[in-house]
């Protein structure tokens, strides 16, 4: 026998992936051959090196034991059996997939407090620190979240039952629905998931079923079942759901997904994977009420503003005080406009909008604030650009001018604020470069001349 088992503490090796992420009790035993957890499967058979085994996996080796034609004199007779070697043998079962125990509540106590959730002027503060304009969809968003919380808080209160707030946000490409949802989480400290609706199917074809979607956030709250069903869950390119015209084929990643959404939506308990995006037999699985969970729904939904044109043109009639056919080609804010029946002959299906009781539209940019989104927010993109230079000690700036050009190009890409990055880093490739070669450089000026491509950066030394 080897002198590195004379420690006792080496008798019972410790898990290193639970040893790293806390104390080993916060977690649910899981069963090393059925890989339910604790709560599923019930009380476990602890065995060395951190091996459970539920009293059901054990009968049933017992049962294979007893039928089969293995005697009593082969298990006595050690020389017969080549036994396991548990001390080579590991759980295996990776960090993602553990499931934190629920604690025991000894009484009814409330998640959160009224208190503790800040009003709706308050919310729409922080985010006008963070995005530029959308005064009304950042409005209903603030409300939306209050009014979705108080429910959460108070859900126990009485005898009136407050029903969800899912959101649906319509507006253009790179308008800022994502960023909005992110910075709406991030001020509230609640987990959130972000999920394409272009990759979900129906149950039984290639892709991720609807429930991966609440995997996410369970993920995202680190497998605390409690902590993500007050989560908030986006769903992107929500408009990619609609219901496929003239095809006589199965629709498995358009109105059948939006038919297996409705139960997500509406709240009941749903069977995820923890740690994964897929059932099998070797994932645990816990359940998640998405009772309290806030779906927020976005999409850009392409063609609609024609829907919306067909519908406003119908009121058009023959005569001196008849509306011309092209009234609302230029209407900047045709989406505002948008109804119920607009969204349902654009192929969403009655059921799935009904359980979205909060529509709001976002604008698109226009050339005054994609310059206010170039340098206004706490994170604006040219902060970000002069802090990389400030860690060489090389002071930018931007003149007015640049900032139109750059806007003005931006605007001919048409996707919204994604294509600022995207021009920064065209021009700023060469600066970023070359700053570094020359240590007497002390500022970069950049100029409309050298976005237009008729001039360079103004370069000042040092001194």
């Amino acid at each position: 026998m080897s002198e590195e088992h004379n420690d006792p503490s080496d008798v019972l090796p410790k898990d290193r992936d639970v040893e790293n992420s806390g104390n080993i009790d916060e977690y649910e035993k899981i069963c090393f051959l059925c890989r339910r957890p604790e709560s599923k499967a019930g009380s476990m058979i602890d065995l060395p090196n951190n091996i459970h085994i539920c009293t059901e996996c054990m009968q049933k080796s017992f049962d294979t034991m007893k039928n089969s034609n293995l005697s009593y004199n082969d298990l006595v007779n050690l020389s017969n059996v080549s036994m396991i070697d548990l001390s080579n043998l590991h759980s295996q079962i990776p960090k993602s997939q553990r499931i934190k125990k629920k604690t025991a509540k000894k009484e009814p106590a409330k998640v959160l407090n009224i208190k503790d959730i800040p009003a709706p002027h308050k919310i729409k503060e922080k985010l006008d620190d963070y995005v530029i304009g959308q005064d009304y969809a950042k409005k209903v968003m603030s409300v939306g979240v209050y009014n979705h919380y108080k429910r959460v808080a108070t859900e126990t209160m009485d005898e009136i039952e407050i029903e969800k707030s899912n959101m649906l946000m319509i507006g253009p490409t790179g308008s800022g629905k994502t960023y909005l949802v992110k910075t709406l989480a991030k001020l509230l400290d609640v987990p959130l998931a972000i999920t394409d609706a272009t990759s979900l199917t129906e149950a039984g074809y290639i892709g991720d079923d609807i429930e991966s979607v609440v995997s996410k956030l369970l993920m995202a709250a680190d497998n605390d079942v409690e902590k993500a069903e007050h989560g908030i869950i986006f769903i992107d390119e929500i408009d990619k759901l609609a219901k496929k015209k003239n095809t006589n084929q199965r629709d498995v990643s358009g109105e059948a997904v939006q038919q297996g959404l409705l139960k997500l939506l509406e709240g009941s308990n749903i069977e995820v994977p923890v740690g994964a995006s897929s059932k099998n037999a070797m994932v645990p699985l816990t359940s998640v009420n998405t009772r309290n969970i806030l779906f927020i729904c976005g999409g850009a939904f392409p063609e609609l503003e024609n829907i919306i044109k067909e519908r406003l043109n119908e009121q058009s009639s023959i005569g001196f005080r008849a509306d011309l056919k092209d009234k609302y080609d230029d209407d900047p804010d045709l989406l505002s406009k948008v109804t119920l029946e607009d969204i349902k002959t654009f192929g969403m299906i009655p059921e799935f909008v009904g359980r979205l009781p909060i529509i709001f539209t976002l604008k698109g940019l226009d050339k005054k604030m994609l310059i206010q989104i170039l340098k206004e927010p706490k994170n604006a993109i040219l902060k970000q650009y002069q802090k990389l230079l400030d860690l060489d000690e090389v002071k930018l700036e931007f003149e007015d001018g640049a900032l139109e050009a750059i806007a003005e190009k931006a605007l001919e890409k048409k996707t919204g604020a994604r294509a600022l990055r995207a021009i920064l880093e065209e021009y700023m490739l060469d600066i970023m470069y070359e700053i570094p070669k020359d240590d007497n450089i002390g500022k970069v000026v950049i100029t409309k001349e050298y976005i237009e491509q008729v001039g360079g950066p103004k370069v000042i030394l040092r001194g």
